[in-house]
């Protein structure tokens, strides 16, 4: 039952995606079929960024209401805690959209390490594609001179690291109203290095794809709060 719920229903349709890609799409390039396949899962999971980024500019709104509310009840402590919950009720949040979106990309991400693990030559490849599928021949698993199964690269996990060290930058700068913690430089620094060391164990087609999700992310994040970022009171 698991084998046919992990080969026959998820591992066979990724791959045939990729292949189909690879032949029709990426001109024959593995890399770039690994990124056009990352920005068809984004585009599928859209509604679900939607909702997250939506919440996400939902909470940051209840943080700045109850800091407002603190200042006005702040000598009647029982009537600040009824303000609250009301606020909290009223913009109640549900972090089931992301959760949902993130599980889907690492089972993906688990799905193209076992595509490399299993190998795309030969009779396995034969035997894991659809009749509407070409056989591609030899596959070019090079992108810009980096071998997409190769581990312990440099260059592409120190990529990531530097775009998660600008977005969480960014992201301290926008609240940087509400002062810099402790905790958040930890936060600063150990996660894009942490992040580093976990893809430079990995084949680099994983740092790829992380890649590729960061930036189109970040585009539609951004065009998503231009849509429902609240408007600044006068």
């Amino acid at each position: 039952m698991w084998s046919f719920i992990w080969n026959d229903l998820l591992y066979q349709p990724v791959f045939n995606v990729l292949i189909w890609l690879y032949n029709n799409v990426a001109g024959q390039n593995l890399g770039w079929a690994v990124v056009y396949l990352t920005i068809l899962l984004r585009v599928i999971l859209l509604p679900l960024t939607i909702i997250a980024e939506r919440n996400k500019i939902r909470d940051e709104q209840v943080g700045v209401e109850i800091k407002e509310l603190e200042k006005e009840f702040r000598n009647d402590s029982a009537q600040l805690k009824e303000e609250v919950r009301q606020v909290v009720k009223a913009n109640k949040i549900n972090p089931w959209a992301k959760a949902v979106s993130l599980g889907i990309q690492l089972l993906v991400l688990v799905l193209l390490y076992q595509v490399f693990l299993q190998g795309i030559t030969g009779e396995k490849l034969l035997r894991t594609l659809y009749d509407w599928v070409d056989f591609p021949g030899t596959i070019n698993i090079f992108f810009y001179g980096s071998n997409l199964g190769q581990i312990h690269t440099i260059l592409w996990p120190g990529i990531v690291a530097v775009i998660l060290l600008v977005e969480i930058y960014i992201d301290m700068k926008r609240h940087k109203k509400d002062g810099v913690e402790k905790p958040d430089l930890f936060y600063f620094i150990l996660f894009p290095a942490f992040s580093f060391f976990i893809l430079w164990l990995l084949p680099m087609v994983k740092s790829l794809f992380i890649i590729s999700s960061i930036i189109f992310g970040v585009i539609i994040n951004r065009l998503i709060r231009a849509i429902f970022a609240p408007k600044k009171k006068k």
